[in-house]
């Protein structure tokens, strides 16, 4: 019995009912009026109960109307709540919106106790639904997470101090299922409520979904940042790796092999290439690397690609692939797809002591409703999954959202570059792909890629043709004749590009922005047969340079040169603009051929 309950019945208190010859009086005469045999004992609440009538000390006669519930749904024991009834005969309104209201409403005394508590209180501290007696008598703290009680101590005096206090709190429910929730305390005692002194009135509304969406939205606009951020150190790494590359080919064309010098600049060279390696894997992640899209048999390069697989893990980890039956086709770049496939494979190899099983599945999934894991949804759709599994020693639960960010690694220092996973993360998300990560510890790790089903058929507008300075030097005659106008921010990237196109045969033009190349076009003292211009430029850039052009009848070839994709400089111009593309970092070689090529149509 709580203490409004020992009131009624003309005790003080809990503890006053075995020494109070009235309150016990007036109790037995309550459990004779109560009609038992029209009560539901079930769980659910009886609205048929009885009504019954005390008196008060002082005479008055008042009406209750008797309600019950049980007390856990597997004993003969019942909660009894009585609601007070008024003069016309009717059950309290106010009472019975505020037990039908949506939002959480408890009334706890100063001990934190609870003297009453309405329906919506006991669902979200997973109470049976309509049980709200369930709660009588507990302590209010225990339903709120340890590590948040002091918030819920704080927010109490703060409430009978000032009358009213607010927060969040997160509840660690009965059922284990623990929400977040909006609080707002009340001091009981003011307002005309009619408690006693220190009791307080509390308010929950659930807002766990608001907070997800938050969380969710912190983790998206995090890992666009980080994005956006490798994208930028990829794009000035760029530049300065196409200067050094440049002028070590600029060096080699006076020093040949025999030379002292020669193996020192191949030394600088070959360090330029594997920087631009990992460059190229930060591009990876923020989504601006050029893609060479076509329609991929999944098994297919799965089976091509396990020789290579099983020499990278070694003899003693034993690697299974299985293959969906039917495996729709998708639309990826190959060697991409290929790239992602490598780095999980060797990720789930250095997650392991030496020994163990990577498990790659393939499967056919279709995806009825918007599927949510983790921080990200999968809308919709067909889609081919991949998944990589291993038997290591797993991630830790603190490390599962960083596991993808750019140079996070748990490896010892050397041991990695930490781009692998993010490398991963950009490619999928490129192709409009999902991965995500499930890990237990100590029984190893999963990875699932969800890639959209393709029907099969090409796609010419996700194919763009594979430019000249791929795959290889160029070899033949580079020599050429014409004027070329070089419109280049960057001083290094400009001088080695001039003089290496001097170096065979051109006029060369230089032009540090926009600007100056527009009003160099304007004054037509030099006939330009060809205009090679950086995409990112302070103030007027590649594209912007490019309309201008347009807008003043200027029609000449044009070279786009970038550190970030193809697809970046296509989102900019018109579909039906001449513009070529040559991506940074090139070589004197690669420079050469494409001005050649362009030139001679």
């Amino acid at each position: 019995m709580n203490r409004a309950f020992m009131a009624w019945h003309g005790g003080a208190g809990v503890n006053d009912l075995p020494d109070n010859p009235k309150a016990v009086a007036r109790l037995r005469l309550l459990i004779s009026r109560l009609s038992l045999a029209d009560v539901d004992l079930d769980g659910a609440w009886s609205v048929e109960g009885s009504v019954v009538e005390l008196e008060a000390d002082d005479g008055r006669v008042e009406s209750f109307m008797a309600r019950f519930s049980a007390a856990d749904g597997k004993s003969a024991k019942r909660f009894c709540v009585l609601s007070p009834i008024s003069d016309d005969g009717a059950a309290d309104p106010l009472n019975a919106f505020i037990d039908e209201a949506p939002f959480g409403v408890a009334l706890i005394e100063a001990d934190g106790r609870i003297l009453a508590a309405n329906q919506a209180m006991t669902r979200l501290t997973g109470g049976p639904d309509g049980g709200s007696g369930v709660l009588s008598g507990r302590d209010f703290s225990a339903l709120v997470q340890a590590s948040d009680r002091p918030t819920l101590g704080a927010l109490i005096a703060a409430a009978r101090a000032e009358g009213k206090a607010e927060g969040e709190l997160a509840l660690a429910n009965i059922d284990g299922e623990g929400r977040f929730v909006s609080a707002v305390l009340h001091d009981a005692t003011e307002g005309g409520m009619g408690a006693r002194s220190g009791a307080i009135v509390i308010y929950l509304v659930d807002v766990s979904s608001r907070r997800e969406l938050e969380e969710r939205m912190i983790q998206s606009q995090k890992m666009q940042a980080v994005g956006q951020l490798a994208g930028g150190i990829a794009h000035d790494f760029n530049n300065l790796l196409t200067a050094m590359s440049g002028f070590c080919d600029l060096l080699l064309t006076r020093h040949r092999s025999g030379d002292p010098s020669f193996a020192d600049i191949m030394q600088i060279r070959q360090n330029a290439n594997r920087a631009a390696n990992l460059v190229r894997q930060l591009l990876a992640f923020s989504r601006r690397q050029a893609l060479n899209a076509r329609v991929v048999d999944v098994s297919e390069t799965l089976a091509d690609l396990s020789h290579l697989l099983r020499r990278l893990i070694g003899a003693d980890i034993d690697l299974r692939i299985t293959h969906g039956r039917g495996l729709k086709p998708v639309l990826v770049d190959q060697s991409q797809l290929e790239q992602v496939l490598v780095n999980l494979i060797v990720n789930a190899r250095d997650a392991m002591d030496g020994s163990g099983v990577i498990q790659v599945r393939t499967y056919n999934v279709r995806v009825d409703r918007p599927l949510r894991r983790r921080d990200e949804t999968v809308p919709v759709g067909d889609y081919v999954l991949i998944e990589v599994g291993d038997s290591g020693a797993g991630v830790p639960e603190e490390n599962l959202d960083r596991v993808f960010e750019p140079f996070f690694s748990t490896k010892e220092v050397g041991a990695g570059t930490g781009l692998g996973l993010s490398t991963v993360y950009g490619i999928v998300k490129q192709t409009n792909g999902f991965v995500f990560l499930e890990s237990v510890v100590g029984e190893g790790a999963t990875f699932s890629i969800y890639l959209p089903a393709h029907d099969g058929r090409a796609d010419p507008d996700l194919e763009p043709v594979a430019s000249s300075a791929k795959g290889g030097e160029a070899e033949g005659d580079l020599t050429g004749v014409g004027t070329i106008l070089l419109v280049e921010d960057e001083d290094p990237v400009r001088l080695f590009a001039a003089r290496a196109l001097r170096g065979k045969g051109y006029t060369v033009l230089e032009a540090r922005t926009g600007e100056i190349a527009v009003s160099m076009m304007r004054d037509g003292k030099e006939r330009i047969d060809l205009l090679i211009t950086d995409v990112m430029m302070p103030g007027m850039d590649g594209p912007s340079l490019i309309r201008e052009l347009r807008d003043i009848e200027v029609e000449v070839p044009v070279i786009c040169i970038s550190g970030y994709s193809e697809d970046a400089l296509r989102q900019r111009i018109s579909e039906d603009e001449a513009v070529h593309f040559l991506p940074k970092p090139f070589s004197l070689k690669q420079l050469a051929a494409k001005a050649r090529d362009v030139l001679s149509g």
